[in-house]
């Protein structure tokens, strides 16, 4: 085995011990969040009941999750509440009903889109709100508008992450400038986001460095949400972990709009902290999660990986699997490639 073993007391030698502590110990410092309800939200319009959200919670509480993302602070002025349901705006009221006082070790996290978020009102003051992190979401031209919500979410005592969407479109030139801007800013935690699910490892890998080297020299960390069009949301997870990242998204059963996420029953499996428990996860997932599948679509198909592949925004994708065409995989290649 070319070394790996010396031959006078059937050892292995010094650098593989050295290397392999890795592998069967773990960094005290990674942090998984679970975005079922955030992100599984943009299939039904934020409309889940509380019994489900109950059921996401105790399976995030019992499996030791760090953080549960319960959905998103949107404007009401742009979002009617009509349509949406209420984990589209996540009222501090509409969470205690089923939260209680949070009196766990779960912390909640909200997402805040730029420009569809009234920051300045719809932020309370932490001690008067069960959330505990707020996520914000911007496109790379919107970066100063994103860093005037960091602030204000700082300010009134929330841990706060940015998460940079669509970042396989983003000119290098922009990111740097946008990590120094972020750098400079109060944020806790930079997100990595491979929002079309169109990365492969050596991009990821030389991405968490660029965000890395910015962050740290900052005091700040880095954060990975991957998407499973290429069936690699879980491997470029791992390839984050690998170069350094300690916050970690993942939804049970990989439930997600489009080809989903990275799924928390894989990532937990992998993780070797003792806190992260697995059956609680696989639980949820037979019961409450799973079911759902016979209404709502998500994982892995060929329309998701052609998107991905060609670095496309996956509306198309989610558009044809809706359709009654919706196992015609060879017309949406020709539509798709036609196109680009």
């Amino acid at each position: 085995m070319g070394g790996t073993m010396n031959s006078k007391d059937n050892q292995p030698d010094a650098s593989i011990v050295k290397d392999s502590k890795g592998w069967v110990s773990y960094r005290p410092e990674l942090k998984i969040l679970d975005c079922t309800i955030r992100d599984g939200g943009l299939m039904n319009d934020h409309k889940f009941d509380n019994k489900f959200i109950k059921a996401i919670y105790d399976a995030c509480v019992d499996a030791g999750v760090d953080y549960m993302e319960i959905g998103y602070k949107c404007d009401r002025k742009l979002f009617t509440p009509t349509q949406y349901g209420p984990w589209k705006f996540c009222d501090e009221s509409d969470m205690k009903k089923v939260l209680g006082e949070n009196e766990t070790d779960l912390k909640i996290s909200v997402m805040a889109d730029v420009e569809r978020t009234d920051y300045k009102n719809d932020f309370l003051k932490k001690e008067e709100s069960l959330i505990d992190l707020i996520r914000v979401a911007t496109y790379i031209h919107q970066i100063p508008t994103a860093i005037e919500y960091i602030k204000e979410a700082h300010d009134k005592g929330y841990e706060t992450s940015v998460n940079i969407m669509a970042i396989s479109t983003v000119q290098e030139w922009e990111l740097d400038a946008a990590l120094e801007a972020l750098a400079n800013s109060p944020v806790d935690t930079i997100y990595l986001v491979d929002s079309f699910g169109s990365l492969y490892q050596e991009q990821v890998s030389y991405l968490m460095r660029k965000y890395l080297k910015a962050a740290n020299a900052a005091g700040k960390q880095v954060g990975i949400h991957t998407h499973n069009n290429l069936q690699l949301a879980y491997s470029n997870t791992i390839t984050a972990i690998i170069e350094g990242a300690n916050m970690l998204d993942a939804t049970i059963d990989g439930m997600g709009r489009g080809s989903g996420n990275c799924p928390l029953e894989l990532l937990t499996g992998f993780l070797h902290n003792p806190k992260y428990h697995q059956r609680p996860v696989i639980k949820c997932l037979q019961e409450t999660v799973r079911p759902l599948r016979k209404n709502l679509l998500w994982g892995y198909e060929v329309p998701y990986l052609l998107t991905g592949q060609l670095n496309l925004h996956p509306r198309s994708a989610m558009k044809f699997m809706e359709s009654a065409e919706n196992q015609d995989y060879v017309k949406f290649y020709d539509t798709v490639f036609q196109e680009e």
